[in-house]
């Protein structure tokens, strides 16, 4: 994606984290010559020989599948928090903008089968449920749950680029960011505030 150089996050240790926080991604393949897309969680995992991929699951029904191979590259979309920031905010008159943070990761598809699959569903659900008042596991599950594996494609992506944008007003004085954190900080609004919460603390750094 287009990154103007002052947004561009390079701390890779920083976007892997990013990754696991916001992990339910958007997964971009080409389908019969046009792109298609699928929300779905993903898990970031290093495989026996070091290497950064990506792994989760999609429904047989879902023909994106049917184009996993390793010589097909996708696209992997995590999108975190984001605001709209208003001029009305600036000591001087200049245009509105957005901020945000997201990351693109691309990567070699390839599927994934039988104990493989199972390890992918084991390791997703027990990161979801670890804040569950009663947590349950793929372990316990019954047979008759379990069946509905077959309906399902796993997959692993071998990551071979992360480009990370973390747009949070870097380009204003420091009188336009901290009005845009107090302005942020008093809307009624997730993303706002976790977008003053993001300004505030690389401030600081």
């Amino acid at each position: 994606m287009y990154i103007p150089s002052i947004y561009k996050n390079e701390n890779l240790e920083e976007v892997k984290e990013f990754i696991k926080q916001y992990g339910f991604g958007i997964l971009i393949s080409q389908v019969s010559g046009r792109p298609e897309g699928t929300h779905i969680p993903l898990q970031l995992e290093v495989d026996n020989n070091g290497n950064d991929i990506l792994t989760g699951h999609i429904s047989k029904s879902n023909p994106q599948w049917k184009n996993f191979n390793n010589t097909s590259e996708v696209l992997v979309i995590f999108n975190g928090p984001h605001s709209y920031v208003s001029s009305s905010w600036y000591e001087k008159e200049d245009a509105p903008t957005w901020n945000y943070m997201a990351v693109h990761v691309y990567g070699s598809i390839s599927i994934i089968q039988g104990d493989a699959l199972k390890n992918v569903l084991r390791k997703l659900v027990d990161t979801y449920e670890a804040a569950s008042k009663c947590p349950v596991s793929v372990n316990s599950m019954s047979q008759e749950t379990m069946e509905q594996i077959h309906g399902v494609v796993g997959f692993q992506i071998r990551i071979n680029e992360i480009q990370a944008a973390y747009k949070l007003s870097q380009n204003k004085s420091e009188k336009d960011h901290n009005s845009i954190v107090k302005e942020l900080e008093n809307k009624d609004d997730y993303g706002a505030i976790k977008i003053a919460e993001e300004m505030s603390f690389r401030k600081s750094e």
